[in-house]
């Protein structure tokens, strides 16, 4: 991943805290509408992860009625940015993670889960900018697939990173 003071601004904006917590409440979100349950912290900041690279946004399937270990088998550049980014992106990740808890965009349960409370986070997805909308969606749809493949140490392997 490039040095944060060579990004141009409107990259720089992408990866403020105010917006990656916004990416992983979309993940969130995606995980309550499609199980109806809280979402585990790994699960939301993967999600956003991938959301924010657009070299795997961009080979997201349209549905989730795709199969995870199919999909990463047929676009394998997938796995190479995970590997290359995962971690410089997840250090992005993590202070919006805490921005939408202090903010109460999102809250954690009893169990360490999280959830988006009702009311703090609209269903229509908008933006500044079709990439704003575009990893906002990708965040959304990953929270609603990313677990439905099985455990998510199985789908970390998948992807060729570790928790």
């Amino acid at each position: 991943m490039t040095e944060f003071s060579d990004l141009s601004r409107d990259e720089r904006a992408l990866y403020n805290p105010v917006f990656t917590g916004l990416v992983v409440g979309r993940a969130v979100q995606g995980h309550q509408t499609e199980f109806g349950s809280p979402c585990p912290v790994v699960v939301a900041v993967l999600a956003a992860v991938m959301a924010l690279q657009p070299a795997i946004r961009t080979r997201l399937p349209r549905t989730t009625a795709s199969g995870l270990h199919r999909w990463v088998q047929e676009n394998t550049p997938v796995k190479t940015s995970m590997a290359q980014n995962a971690s410089a992106v997840a250090d992005v990740v993590r202070p919006g993670l805490l921005t939408a808890l202090q903010t109460n965009l999102l809250s954690c349960d009893g169990e360490g889960q999280l959830y988006a409370p009702k009311g703090r986070l609209k269903k229509g997805i908008t933006g500044g900018s079709e990439e704003v909308v575009a990893i906002q969606k990708s965040a959304h749809l990953l929270g609603r697939w990313l677990p439905s493949t099985g455990s998510i140490s199985t789908v970390m392997t998948l992807l060729g990173v570790r928790p």
